[in-house]
C-alpha cells in the first residue's frame, strides 16, 4: 500500500476484527467504513446527522458516523449493520423487518437495525413510546413508521 502524505493509522475493532483504518485525520468514519472497509451497509442519508442511516455503534453508543472523525475512533469498538448477524443467522431485528416488511427502500434500515438493537440491549421490553424514542433519530420515507414498530415489537417475543 503506497503512503498518502497527511493520512493517519487508527487502530481499532470493526464488528469484532481487529483493523488499522488508513484515512484523513476528519474522514468521515461513513466514509472509511464504505471505502477503505468496504462495509457498504452503512448508508449516506443527508451527511448532517439528521436522518440516522448512517447509524453504527461505537463503543455501545448509537452514533451518526457522518458526523465522525475516523481520528476519533483510535481504539474504539464500531458496529455496524454487517456485525448484527451471527454468521448466516439473523438478529432478531433483522429476521423481524423481512417478516413485517420494515424494510422498504433500504436507505433506513441498517440505521433503523442499529437502533433497535441498541433499544432492546438497554430495554429489553420496550414500551410503544420507548421504541418510538429509541428510533426517533432515524427517519424514513418509505413506511410511515408503522411496520418498523412491528418489527421491533416482533423482535422483543423472540
Amino acid at each position: 500500500m503506497s503512503e498518502s502524505p497527511g493520512k493517519i493509522s487508527v487502530p481499532c475493532d470493526v464488528n469484532g476484527e481487529a483493523v488499522t483504518l488508513r484515512a484523513y485525520p476528519f474522514a468521515r468514519l461513513l466514509d472509511v467504513l464504505r471505502e477503505e472497509l468496504k462495509l457498504t451497509g452503512t448508508k449516506e442519508g443527508c451527511g448532517e446527522g439528521e436522518c440516522g442511516a448512517c447509524s453504527v455503534l461505537l463503543d455501545g453508543e448509537l452514533v451518526n458516523s457522518c458526523l465522525v472523525p475516523a481520528a476519533q475512533v483510535e481504539g474504539a469498538n464500531i458496529q455496524t449493520v454487517e456485525g448484527v448477524a451471527d454468521g448466516e443467522r439473523l438478529h432478531a431485528v433483522q429476521q423481524a423487518m423481512l417478516e413485517s416488511g420494515g424494510a422498504q427502500c433500504g436507505i433506513c434500515t441498517p440505521g433503523m437495525v442499529l437502533a433497535a438493537v441498541n433499544l432492546l440491549r438497554h430495554t429489553p421490553d420496550p414500551t410503544e413510546a420507548d421504541i418510538r424514542e429509541g428510533l426517533a433519530g432515524n427517519l424514513c420515507r418509505c413506511t410511515g413508521y408503522m411496520k418498523i414498530f412491528d418489527a421491533v415489537i416482533h423482535a422483543c417475543k423472540k
